[in-house]
């Protein structure tokens, strides 16, 4: 699963219609906070990945996110925790939290509160898609071991190399070698999500130039 499978099941018709129902808001607030704080979320991921004080406990992170079923989109949505799911957004956005909260809320015509629940309730699922990629990442590195990347779990003594592993899930992080690039960097993901949700402009040929008559 690359980033672009990733976020067509964060924005599913399924995905949005539970989440929609968890926190009591229309589909199409849902579809607008995410379109706005999803990118935010994954610069935060990518931040959490770079960051060598960090890295090891955010694999411990997606370790445990990554043993999540996530098969029944709508049963795995319907038991979320929004309180746990909120606490993770902290975590990702850090100091620009309240806002990111806020611009989504103004984008979407929610209060910050309503707007909060809907990123409570997508995070978790977020977490567990990165991690069981993640998961598939490691397993699919043969050298491993010889190049020191410790498997999930391995606590604080995570090596160096697992932060670009980390980052290259997004396509970011210092480390990856081309080839392991994710298929869309996270500054596209605007674009992307925009196109996955029906909110994206589509672009307009170019007007034909006709010749000036001389």
């Amino acid at each position: 699963m690359d980033l672009t499978s990733m976020m067509k099941t964060m924005v599913s018709a399924d995905s949005i219609t539970q989440m929609s129902e968890k926190t009591g808001t229309s589909t199409d607030e849902v579809k607008s906070v995410l379109l706005s704080a999803l990118p935010a979320m994954l610069k935060g991921v990518q931040g959490q990945a770079n960051n060598k004080d960090t890295v090891a406990g955010f694999a411990n992170a997606l370790d445990s996110h990554a043993k999540d079923d996530t098969s029944d989109i709508t049963a795995f949505l319907s038991h979320v925790d929004i309180k746990d799911g909120e606490k993770i957004v902290g975590h990702l956005l850090g100091g620009d939290k309240a806002a990111t909260t806020k611009d989504a809320a103004t984008k979407a015509g929610l209060s910050n509160a309503a707007t909060g629940k809907i990123l409570g309730a997508a995070a978790p699922l977020l977490m567990s898609l990165l991690g069981q990629q993640f998961t598939q990442a490691v397993q699919a590195q043969p050298q491993q071991q010889a190049q020191g990347v410790q498997p999930l779990g391995g606590g604080q003594q995570a090596a160096p190399s697992g932060i670009g592993l980390l980052a290259s899930l997004l396509g970011g992080g210092q480390q990856q070698a081309p080839q392991q690039q994710s298929a869309l960097p996270a500054s596209g993901l605007g674009g992307l999500l925009g196109s996955l949700l029906g909110g994206a402009p589509q672009p307009q040929p170019a007007p034909h130039q006709r010749p000036q008559p001389q």
